[in-house]
């Protein structure tokens, strides 16, 4: 027996590598939790029926010496990530027996160096929402308690790892949808600088905000899976080279925290768990300083805009003519209005619409430029305060996981689930979700997650605060 529970990355490899299991061993662990909970939590869509093909190359590496750290490692993928030759349906029904004619940059990474890819996950259609019950395949439950959320949009992926059915996963964060559901499930999230990894091959949402995460058990796995899947991109424009941004040398980073953003609507409980949080970094040395950002307030409602208008621009090609569901009709406008009528979820209807609306003539200037000069202001807001600190600390959530069905008619409400996590999809800034404590609730233990934001490409920060904050975990 294999503690899954707490392996990591270098622990397997070693593992592999002093023949105490192999590949196919470690992967049956995995497939024997996934066939004692999935169907209760309704992560994975699809287990890949070439699991164990993977895991004989993988053997074979370590049998002849090319095998990396990476190697033989067992990878849930989110469903809106391309993998050649399997079904991917990004969690709508418009592309529910659709399989890729391609592998995006990141899998084809992972089968460079030998790791499973073991299926695609569960997640909100199209990756609109915050808690996986947009998805058209049923909600992801959370493991810590079925009767909650597992959050969204990579609630499956995140889930994988909280069950013990994935060493790592990989999703995709357009306002926090690695981090959220990180928070949720006492896991670790990482959203990447943007750029920093390849989107070729992954179903795009907003195309300005989109990021290919990673998510494990702790940080270092996290970061060996970033690690492997970042860099430059000719197959993307938008991919950027490791030293892109200018970096400065920073030997102890100072610790930021804009209180004035929380309080309003943020659980007592969560409160209380950060202001424990700024004592335990006040303990390891750290300096936190109260700062300033004014118009980070505004994030929330400038990105309602502008991703649905990007939204409305990229699921225009979902129409049934070229490939996914098609539903004929007397016309070309028909075949349109059946497919996406059939194939399109409620939640995916209302962004397309508000996106169209706020493109179209008379009304681009009055929200779309708008929102888009707010973003700037942002992001200045984000560049002043980075003159000063070296990290900014948050609550990642509002509150712990919400029960499934407590908010899902309440658009509003879904939509403020983004206010910590959104500010770094408008900037482009990279961040991360750490567990930082429980909270007890109707007999059930619920994590609770902190946020560290960074600037530009100084994810070597966020995995440094994030190992020291994990150490005192162990302590």
């Amino acid at each position: 027996m294999i503690d899954l529970k707490n392996l990591t990355i270098k622990k397997a490899h070693e593992g592999f590598k002093n023949k105490e299991f192999t590949c196919r061993e470690l992967l049956e662990e995995y497939l024997k939790v996934i066939r004692e909970k999935n169907k209760e939590l309704n992560v994975y869509l699809e287990v890949f029926k070439d699991v164990i093909e993977q895991t004989e190359r993988a053997d074979k590496k370590f049998a002849d010496g090319s095998a990396t750290l990476m190697t033989g490692i067992p990878v849930a993928i989110k469903d809106n990530i391309l993998f050649k030759g399997h079904k991917v349906s990004a969690g709508s029904k418009i592309l529910e027996n659709y399989t890729a004619t391609y592998d995006s940059t990141v899998v084809k990474k992972l089968k460079d160096v030998g790791a499973i890819i073991i299926g695609r996950t569960n997640m909100d259609e199209f990756a609109m929402g915050v808690s996986t019950e947009n998805s058209a395949y049923g909600v992801t439950k959370n493991p810590h308690d079925i009767k909650r959320v597992a959050g969204g949009s990579s609630g499956g992926s995140t889930a994988s790892i909280a069950m013990y059915g994935a060493l790592v996963a990989l999703g995709s964060d357009t306002a926090g949808s690695c981090r959220q559901p990180a928070s949720f499930c006492g896991v670790v999230g990482l959203k990447p600088t943007y750029g920093s990894v390849s989107r070729n091959g992954l179903i795009a949402m907003g195309s300005s905000l989109d990021v290919i995460g990673t998510i494990g058990k702790n940080i270092s796995d996290v970061e060996i899976i970033f690690n492997l899947i970042k860099g430059e991109d000719k197959m993307d424009s938008t991919s950027i080279s490791s030293d892109f941004y200018e970096k400065k040398v920073i030997n102890k980073p100072i610790i930021g925290v804009p209180r004035h953003l929380i309080g309003e609507g943020v659980d007592d409980r969560v409160l209380s768990n950060f202001k424990e949080t700024i004592e335990k970094l006040k303990s390891l040395g750290y300096i936190v300083l109260d700062i300033e950002l004014p118009y980070v307030k505004y994030s929330v409602p400038s990105y309602y805009i502008i991703t649905p208008a990007e939204i409305s621009a990229n699921l225009a090609r979902f129409d049934g003519v070229r490939y996914g569901l098609y539903k004929g009709g007397e016309n070309l406008r028909e075949d349109y209005l059946k497919t996406r009528g059939c194939g399109l979820g409620k939640e995916v209807k209302r962004r397309i619409l508000l996106g169209t609306y706020v493109l179209s003539h008379g009304y681009y200037d009055a929200y779309y430029n708008k929102a888009t000069i707010v973003r700037k202001l942002i992001m200045n807001d984000y560049k002043k305060a980075f003159n000063v600190v070296d990290l900014i600390l948050t609550p990642t959530t509002t509150g712990p996981a919400f029960k499934i069905g407590e908010k899902v008619n309440d658009p509003i409400r879904m939509y403020l689930e983004d206010i910590f996590t959104g500010p770094a999809n408008m900037t482009g800034l990279p961040a991360i979700s750490i567990p930082s404590g429980f909270i007890e609730e109707e007999g059930k233990k619920l994590p609770l997650g902190i946020q560290f934001i960074a600037p530009h490409q100084r994810e070597d920060l966020l995995f440094e605060i994030g190992k020291k904050f994990e150490s005192l975990k162990k302590e």
